[in-house]
């Protein structure tokens, strides 16, 4: 059977090269990971360069080798419990390092003042269990949020490790050999401790890795999908999801409709106040719009100072009254300019879905030219297209003064 200093070794050797992988891949995380992934690249060295030192603890005195070993390797769970936090945007803590200190002064005590190896087990445990515990119940809280598995396999490699210091603890607690040191090959326990151990180094490494990777799959995905000045879906999401919905409400018999809004004299505000000034108008407007289609509406940027709304469950009226709200909500809000209050107007054209209607870029097309009979109206104004059901092609709402 391997004795337990083989065990250390190899655990060391592992631990080395997994923390070598992850300072390699550092430079390809995204900022927003790096300083979580320093903290376990740091942790694991740590817990290999404890495990060193354990290794050797028969060759130097154990007040010295004893309280620095464990302190390496306290300290390195101490950072991944860290890492975790880092990950998910908690304020860091100085706090964090807190077990890990006072196992260190308790295995300084009971390994050069009054030597107790069940002592020393107890400090190291506990010290353990701590940040394991709370960095796995962080990664369970936040596994379906994040739809990441890789934080279910860290919490489940965690919570096993956590347990199998646990059984050491009771073994040492409750063996009637009263073993001397870790390194008694006699005892299977001390034989699978470095291997448990090099646990969180190697396999854990791993899957946090894969949590890196998971986040910037995901920000990718994100990237692709929003509008990077307004943050709202984009003309290709937005395209996507309006196709899905026309085809759920042609199956279901639903209603569906379609309300293009754009943004009155947008060209005067850039002329008078300067690009900047546009950029913050687009924002404002894309926030009221925002605010106002929580629920089963939908709201994206089609390009320029159009958006687009997606409205489900509505016929002709219904969909006139969002577009009216809508209108209002955004001549309601001013954008202020350093001492200036902005009124910001839209025009907005409305279509809505016909039992034969066959598809959402004919639906958005309708939408798009009752917007320009908006505009032709005097803007600041909602029209409905003609040809959507139940309306003979006189709704209007009476419009506001225009910008």
């Amino acid at each position: 059977m391997m004795d337990p200093r083989t065990a250390l070794i190899i655990a060391t050797l592992m631990m080395l090269l997994n923390g070598g992988v992850l300072g390699l891949m550092h430079r390809g995380l995204s900022d927003d990971v790096q300083p979580s992934a320093v903290d376990w690249r740091i942790g694991t060295l740590l817990a290999a360069g404890g495990s060193v030192l354990l290794a050797l603890q028969q060759s130097l005195p154990p007040g010295f080798i004893l309280p620095a070993g464990n302190a390496c390797l306290l300290i390195g769970v101490a950072l991944y419990w860290r890492a975790v936090r880092r990950f998910d945007g908690h304020a860091d803590t100085p706090w964090i390092f807190a077990p890990a200190l006072v196992a260190t002064a308790g295995v300084f005590w009971f390994a050069a003042v009054s030597a107790n190896l069940l002592a020393r087990v107890l400090f190291a445990t506990v010290a353990w269990l701590i940040p394991l515990l709370s960095a796995a119940a962080l990664l369970w809280r936040g596994r379906r949020r994040q739809h990441a598995i890789s934080r279910s396999v860290l919490a489940g490699l965690m919570l096993v490790d956590a347990l199998f210091m646990s059984i050491r603890a009771l073994y040492y607690l409750f063996s009637a050999n009263d073993p001397d040191s870790i390194l008694d090959a006699s005892s299977v326990v001390n034989v699978l401790t470095p291997l448990v151990m090099a646990v969180l180094p190697v396999i854990g490494t791993t899957a946090f890795l894969m949590m890196c990777s998971e986040r910037i799959r995901r920000q990718w995905e994100l990237a692709a999908a929003t509008d990077y000045l307004t943050g709202l879906p984009n003309r290709r999401s937005i395209t996507a999801t309006g196709e899905a919905r026309f085809k759920s409400a042609q199956r279901s018999n639903a209603g569906f409709a379609v309300a293009v809004v754009d943004i009155d004299h947008f060209k005067a505000i850039n002329d008078r106040y300067g690009h900047e000034a546009g950029d913050r108008a687009l924002k404002h407007v894309a926030g009221v719009l925002e605010q106002q289609c929580r629920g089963p509406s939908m709201v994206g940027r089609q390009g320029g100072e159009e958006f687009v709304v997606l409205i489900e469950d509505a016929g002709a009226m219904e969909a006139q009254a969002v577009a009216e709200r809508l209108r209002l909500a955004v001549g309601l809000s001013p954008l202020q300019i350093d001492d200036a209050a902005i009124r910001i107007t839209v025009s907005i054209g409305v279509s809505v879905c016909g039992a034969n209607e066959v598809a959402y870029d004919r639906l958005l097309q309708r939408a798009d030219r009752a917007l320009y009979a908006a505009k032709a109206a005097g803007r600041d104004c909602v029209v409905l297209d003609p040809d959507s059901p139940a309306t003979d092609g006189t709704l209007e709402s009476e419009a506001g003064a225009s910008t």
